[in-house]
């Protein structure tokens, strides 16, 4: 009878039993899916250096790496999960505790027989949970997998925060070139309108040009005014951002077109969202929760114990390591679950579930980063022609000015005219900051989108395929 329950658990721990059901990736019905181009580029991950190849924006990026108060929390997490990881491995492997002890008794010196004894022992003992059915390795599965998943979190973090510098940044460099020309234009409302005034006095120009010039003087004002809080609060936010302050030696561009961020070339292969961490993090959680099944079956069996202690007694300590003085003990155990199977048979069902949700959230992670990819190529499409598109109409403001103020200053036409191109002009270099602004947002989507990174080939934004 001992040795066929021998032979049983022998085979048992040398099959590696686990109740945790064989993992499959789900196939996920793919919504949004952009069409790669038939000749598609070497597509290859970038790291963050080589797509914002601006000096200034990676000078940021590395100070928000080092000083970001949420990526540090992150950091910390991705620690502690492999602290926790390494807990569970160990019960793999037999726990050893070596204890030692003496005592010395004396009886009281009023009773018939006082005397005093003496006890020594040294004691070495070994426990093992035989994993017939994998419950400790399936415990050491989830929590491996969930450890890779708080890694894939922590990575997450990093590109939001590498992504939301980047924005911050460029949204700064916007808003000062916005207020630099806002200066610039009020400096010549301001000459408009002492001269028109001038020329009020010496009964030239109506009353209504002059309304005319002070009002839109008074328009460059309010302008002015905001660009400058906008600009104080970009610094804050990027501040902020950064979790420190900005270096005295930095400098940031004068101008949003000075700005360095590579563009992505076509045929973009959907294999490249394999990178992307949610997508990651959302698998390994589902791993981890297969294994958690395995976890909550094995429950359902009985688990046996060994535990073992050597060692040795004495009652004189010059005599503990003596011939004779040793002692031992053997004791297996088994612990069945009868009244709490009940119980036990829930947990499975729970964990069940839990996979189902898992599976669910990693379906979502693939359909939503499909989506995100999308919408971030479309945009980035869109905005570079509007961008095209802008910067046409800017120069056809740029000759409309420049016709008109030549006209004003012969006495051909008006000073509204001159003012209405003007306005036109200020109008149109506005908008021009704002697309391009716009079309680099999208390009820091569609890295975000990614995971971090698209082709080898770096081409500068904004210009055209011919360059």
């Amino acid at each position: 009878m001992h040795k066929q329950l021998l032979a049983v658990v022998v085979s048992g721990v040398l099959a590696g039993c686990s109740l945790a059901p064989d993992y499959q990736r789900p196939d996920v019905d793919v919504i949004n899916a952009w069409t790669p181009a038939e000749q598609q580029t070497a597509a290859m991950p970038l790291g963050w250096e080589a797509v914002f190849n601006d000096a200034a924006l990676q000078q940021l990026i590395q100070l928000g790496l080092e000083s970001n108060k949420d990526l540090q929390i992150a950091l910390l997490n991705v620690e502690l999960y492999r602290k926790q990881y390494r807990i569970q491995r160990a019960d793999l492997l037999p726990s050893l505790t070596l204890d030692g002890s003496g005592t010395r008794t004396a009886t009281s010196a009023f009773s018939n027989n006082s005397s005093i004894s003496s006890a020594y022992s040294v004691t070495a003992g070994t426990s093992y949970e035989l994993d017939l059915f994998g419950k400790v390795r399936n415990l050491k599965d989830q929590a491996l997998e969930t450890y890779l998943a708080q890694e894939q979190t922590q990575r997450s973090t990093q590109l939001t925060i590498i992504a939301s510098i980047a924005t911050a940044y460029l949204t700064w460099v916007a808003d000062t070139e916005q207020l630099q020309l806002a200066k610039e234009s009020l400096k010549i409302e301001e000459d408009n309108y002492r001269l028109v005034t001038l020329r009020y006095d010496q009964g030239i120009d109506s009353s209504i040009v002059q309304a005319q010039a002070q009002a839109s003087y008074e328009d460059m004002l309010v302008t002015l005014s905001q660009f400058q809080r906008l600009v104080d609060q970009d610094r804050y936010a990027l501040v902020l951002l950064l979790g420190t302050e900005l270096p005295d030696s930095f400098k940031p561009d004068e101008r949003l077109e000075d700005v360095k961020i590579a563009t992505v070339g076509a045929g973009l292969p959907s294999t490249l969202l394999n990178q992307r961490p949610d997508i990651l993090a959302a698998e390994h959680a589902l791993r981890a929760a297969n294994a958690n099944i395995g976890v909550a079956r094995a429950a359902l069996f009985p688990s046996i114990s060994l535990t073992a202690n050597a060692g040795t007694q004495s009652s004189e300590l010059s005599g503990l390591f003596d011939s004779g003085s040793g002692a031992w003990t053997f004791a297996p155990s088994i612990s069945l679950p009868i009244f709490n199977s009940g119980a036990l048979r829930r947990d499975v069902e729970v964990a069940e579930i839990e996979n189902q949700i898992a599976v669910k959230q990693y379906e979502q992670a693939v359909q939503g980063a499909f989506t995100d990819v999308s919408d971030a190529l479309t945009a980035l499409s869109g905005y570079a022609t509007e961008l095209e598109n802008q910067n046409k109409a800017l120069k056809s403001y740029q000759r409309y000015f420049d016709l008109a103020d030549l006209r004003y200053q012969s006495g051909v036409d008006s000073m509204l005219t001159r003012l209405d191109a003007q306005s036109s002009l200020v109008s149109s270099q506005q908008a021009s900051i704002t697309a391009r602004l716009a079309l680099y947002q999208s390009q820091i989507d569609l890295y975000k989108a990614l995971g971090g990174g698209w082709a080898e080939e770096i081409k500068p934004l904004g210009t055209s395929a011919a360059e």
